[in-house]
């Protein structure tokens, strides 16, 4: 990679649609060889709703979760531990 290819920035635009984002309290998990599929649920009784799916490969899900730990150390020294409770999600399934 040439030092002009180094130093680019890549410039990012949100679309407005895009900019006040999806609320979820529940995620679902899965992947092949190829990919990690992220689920992002909107849990309230009766029912759920997946509101958002996310496709990213391996090295990108590692990347993702390695952002969210560090992030989330970052909360915890800031304002305190944060607590989690468990989900009940329909037999088979995992929730995160």
């Amino acid at each position: 990679m040439s030092e002009e290819n180094k130093n680019q920035e890549l410039q990012i635009n949100m679309p407005q649609e895009v900019q006040s984002g999806k609320y979820a309290n529940q995620m679902l998990v899965t992947h092949s060889q190829e990919e990690f599929i992220l689920d992002f649920i909107l849990g309230t009784p009766p029912a759920g709703v997946v509101n958002s799916r996310v496709i990213v490969s391996p090295g990108h899900a590692k990347r993702i979760a390695n952002a969210l730990l560090e992030n989330v150390a970052r909360y915890e020294a800031q304002f305190g531990e944060i607590k989690t409770m468990p989900i009940a999600m329909p037999s088979g399934t995992t929730a995160h």
